[in-house]
């Protein structure tokens, strides 16, 4: 009675992936390929598919032909007569050495994002109880245009100001979430014009300050932001149900 017996044949990705194996199975010098012999070990891994009647795929019987043409040029006798000195210093290894280089760079990236992945999976957050965050854009403008006429003050401001001393900031956005409140408390339309709620003289990180200022209090609800027509001001309104600071 025979005994049964399991062959293991490695799974590769494509040639390269066999090529990069055997450069490092054999311990060769990428740079320097003995290419007879890596063309000879490859095309025994092709006659062992065979073998076990694994089908061969185009990709890689196109690589032992490539391998082939490489191996033949090499084994040829330089000609003496040849009037491009270019064509004769070219390796004929280049091409596939560059090839070998990119993919093995591409393999290792893959494998560490592989390990990353493994490593997150075995990951568990706490679910939160905070409600879903509100974005922008309130209202009917667009965070875009905001984003644009916040460009637009500070533009104005610094052509202004192109003297600034230069001190350690003493305000908070929760600060400037209360200076925006109590102008708006003070108008009698609770209106402002978003100009409005950078103060003159203001540095570039307090007009900042202020603007995150803005956006957070339209994320809590306590202001509108309005803009009647295209290229008209935008105005900060307070909310009808937030008449108390």
């Amino acid at each position: 009675m025979v005994e049964e017996y399991t062959v293991h044949l490695n799974a590769f990705e494509g040639p390269l992936d066999l090529l990069l194996h055997l450069i490092e199975k054999n311990k060769i010098d990428i740079y320097d390929i003995p290419i007879a012999v890596l063309t000879d070990q490859y095309l025994t891994y092709l006659d062992q598919f065979r073998e076990f009647n694994i089908d061969v795929a185009s990709e890689f019987l196109l690589m032992a032909t490539t391998l082939l043409q490489i191996k033949s040029r090499i084994l040829l006798p330089e000609q003496p007569n040849i009037a491009d000195e270019d064509e004769i210093d070219e390796d004929p290894r280049q091409e596939l050495v560059q090839r070998l280089l990119e993919y093995r760079r591409f393999k290792e990236v893959s494998n560490v994002l592989d390990k990353m992945s493994i490593t997150q999976g075995h990951i568990f957050y706490r679910a939160t109880d905070l409600p879903p965050i509100q974005h922008l854009p309130p209202e009917n403008l667009d965070v875009n245009l905001l984003w644009q006429a916040f460009q637009n003050v500070i533009e104005g401001q610094l052509s202004q100001n192109n003297i600034q001393k230069v001190a350690r900031d003493k305000f908070s956005v929760q600060d400037k979430m209360l200076f925006i409140l109590t102008l708006l408390q003070k108008t009698a339309k609770k209106a402002i014009l978003f100009t409005a709620a950078f103060a003159i003289d203001s540095t570039k990180g307090e007009m900042i300050v202020s603007f995150l200022a803005v956006l957070e209090l339209a994320k809590l609800k306590r202001i509108n932001i309005k803009q009647a027509l295209s290229f008209s001001p935008i105005y900060i309104y307070l909310r009808n149900d937030n008449n108390v600071l």
